[in-house]
């Protein structure tokens, strides 16, 4: 007797969430979007609180491939910017957001990656809700991919998939530094 697979909807698009304490998530995502550009898909990588002066290694790969149109929001936290105008980054979150929103509707993605979306969202520059009703309106066939720690409950809830990374042990608890390649 042979068994049929089921997918979650009639196109095959699901939504991901990579969430947790530990480290992966990113790494997780980057992986999706290459797997399914590799399958001949279009990808959206959008990633959010990772500006500033030093692109993230990740940033090389991904901009050189056809079928990921790439983007690197230009805002930060406060753990990379002490001095952070919290004003002004709303603003620039709101414009960031407004260019998801576009992506998501256009129907030319496959695939739409948010890259720390959770803690847009915990640190109060977007509505949870916002975020869910664009995933649930967007065309049929675009799957997403979410991640960050601190998953709220309602996109816990809406994932089809959701992982979460656990540390066990990190070499930052050893004192050991953020290495280039590894970390970012």
């Amino acid at each position: 007797m042979r068994l049929k697979a089921k997918t979650i909807n009639s196109s095959g698009a699901i939504i991901q969430l990579y969430t947790g304490d530990g480290k992966g998530k990113t790494t997780a995502a980057i992986g999706q979007a290459v797997r399914a550009a590799g399958a001949g898909k279009k990808v959206a990588f959008f990633q959010f609180l990772k500006g500033g002066k030093f692109p993230v290694s990740e940033e090389k790969i991904l901009i050189a491939q056809d079928n990921i149109d790439y983007t690197r929001f230009n805002e930060t936290t406060k753990f990379f910017d002490k001095n952070l105008d919290s004003t002004a980054m709303a603003a620039r979150i709101r414009l960031d957001l407004n260019i998801v929103k576009k992506a998501a509707f256009t129907g030319k993605y496959s695939m739409i990656i948010l890259d720390e979306i959770t803690h847009v969202i915990n640190g109060g520059y977007c509505d949870e809700k916002s975020v869910i009703n664009m995933m649930k309106k967007s065309p049929v066939g675009t799957g997403f991919v979410l991640t960050g720690r601190g998953a709220p409950a309602g996109l816990v809830k809406t994932a089809d998939l959701v992982t979460e990374m656990k540390a066990i042990k990190h070499p930052y608890n050893r004192g050991v530094k953020a290495a280039r390649g590894v970390e970012f």
